[in-house]
């Protein structure tokens, strides 16, 4: 597990980084998240996750949302580039089956990481 877990060198940690990311984004959009990235100046992906109550109503909803995207996000890290990356959850997203919220974030994943080379 040593390898695939999600330490704290991999989190957007403070308000500070977030807004970082929201300053100057590039998207990736699906009906259920909106991941935004920005290139960071170190060695690895790091990955912020907001999940508002009043998108996502349920507690044990966010948290479930959160568990999948972490563990999806930890089988792509090293696939992905240098960038700092925030999911934002939307409306409807706490309806859809792990599975749906697997392959969303894979396609999710693959775009940004596109869009990031590019834009490079």
């Amino acid at each position: 597990m040593g390898e695939n877990q999600f330490s704290r060198e991999l989190r957007l940690l403070t308000p500070s980084h977030f807004t970082r990311v929201f300053n100057q984004a590039i998207p990736a959009v699906s009906p259920a998240f909106t991941l935004l990235a920005r290139h960071n100046q170190l060695e690895k992906p790091r990955l912020g996750i907001t999940l508002s109550k009043k998108r996502i109503k349920k507690a044990h909803e966010r948290n479930r949302l959160k568990r999948l995207i972490r563990e999806s996000f930890r089988h792509k890290v090293h696939q992905l580039p240098s960038i700092d990356i925030v999911v934002v959850g939307k409306s409807g997203a706490d309806k859809l089956s792990n599975d749906k919220i697997f392959k969303t974030l894979e396609k999710q994943w693959q775009k940004l990481a596109k869009r990031c080379v590019e834009s490079q």
